[in-house]
């Protein structure tokens, strides 16, 4: 598969967050650093999921604003959106909230076509693994080929290249 067929779609939150037992303010989230791992393993293009408002800078106030939307099934309004109609595969990241994907992720999700598209999800967590997020994605995207996702520790994600490259090359179809 050409690589200029992937897209790498990502979710994750900038400021303070919980890294490794801690609160820690993070200048770039954890998400993004693996998406951008993956888009320089693969040579995808890059495209950051933003809510039309974002989510609270501290950590206790953004757990509570997306527990709240979890509940209500809400689907944020995001501050922008691509086509991704001219590819294969979608790398789709995203931090581990309340033992699921972010409501942006389904946001995004629901406003596209994603008919026989293969999806790579990886999740950033600090234990939770992928929690329940790759039943949550069957269900939100029936038409597309779901791969076994990849759950990376946040406070190691800087570290997790080798771990990224083998499942890519694991779960990545020829």
């Amino acid at each position: 598969m050409e690589p200029t067929n992937g897209l790498v779609v990502y979710f994750s939150h900038t400021g303070k967050n919980y890294v490794n037992g801690s609160i820690t303010e993070l200048k770039k989230g954890n998400t993004a650093v693996a998406a951008e791992m993956i888009a320089a393993i693969t040579g995808a293009d890059l495209f950051e999921i933003e809510p039309a408002r974002e989510y609270p800078f501290h950590y206790q106030d953004c757990t509570a604003a997306a527990q709240k939307e979890l509940q209500t099934g809400a689907r944020p309004k995001l501050a922008k959106t691509i086509d991704t109609g001219r590819y294969d595969v979608l790398y789709l990241g995203y931090p581990n909230w309340w033992g699921t994907m972010p409501m942006p992720i389904l946001t995004f999700l629901e406003g596209q076509d994603l008919s026989g598209k293969v999806i790579l999800p990886f999740c950033t967590n600090e234990g939770s693994g992928m929690g329940n997020s790759e039943r949550d994605l069957k269900k939100a995207c029936p038409k597309s080929t779901l791969q076994k996702g990849l759950a990376i520790r946040g406070s190691q994600v800087t570290a997790a290249k080798s771990a990224i490259e083998k499942w890519i090359k694991e779960e990545l179809p020829l």
